[in-house]
């Protein structure tokens, strides 16, 4: 899910890749350099995403015939694992995944505002974002705001998913032994552990 990382980082494991989901266009999601060496190296590999970014993909050398266009909340069969787009709000079109394989079950968001409409009760893992704190990120902007700064973190604000939201998330739809992992946690730099 996602292919933001280096061809390099994907050399151990590329021939043994079957499909590739991508959510949208930010390089950190969709490196172009990576997906134009795997659509070389794996001409047969597949590349499911939604309609908008068809045309990335084409651009970067995927064949069209290699490209499996979703629709939010159809649920397409690959046979070891069904996949399930679902929407997400962010700065440009955006989509998670819900992965459901024989045993188990996943749902991926990352970079979103909201997870509004989006229900994954008793999933076995839950791979989502946690971007920010809300006091700290109140505490950044109030600081820069005092200096004079433009507080970037006022579009982090509408664009990423907050700790609370998060959290909310996962206890609203978890169970006693479900795992989840936090995507795109901010860490703060200056502070020495």
């Amino acid at each position: 899910m996602d292919c933001g990382v280096t061809f390099k980082e994907l050399v151990p494991y590329y021939k043994q890749l079957r499909l590739v989901l991508l959510t949208h266009v930010h390089s950190d999601h969709f490196k172009e350099r990576t997906i134009r060496a795997l659509a070389y190296n794996r001409p047969t590999l597949r590349f499911g995403c939604c309609e908008w970014l068809v045309n990335d993909l084409i651009e970067c050398g995927v064949k069209k015939s290699n490209i499996d266009v979703f629709e939010i909340d159809n649920t397409y069969d690959y046979g070891v694992c069904t996949v399930t787009p679902v929407k997400l709000t962010h700065n440009v079109p955006n989509c998670g995944y819900k992965l459901h394989f024989s045993e188990d079950k996943v749902i991926y968001c990352t970079d979103t505002n909201d997870l509004e409409g989006i229900e994954a009760k008793g999933y076995d893992l839950y791979l989502i974002e946690n971007n920010y704190e809300d006091e700290e990120i109140q505490e950044r902007i109030r600081q820069k705001e005092e200096q004079g700064i433009y507080p970037y973190e006022l579009k982090v604000m509408e664009n990423h998913l907050s700790k609370t939201k998060c959290d909310k998330f996962i206890n609203e739809n978890s169970s006693w032994n479900s795992e989840y992992h936090y995507m795109h946690q901010h860490v703060d730099k200056n502070k020495h552990e």
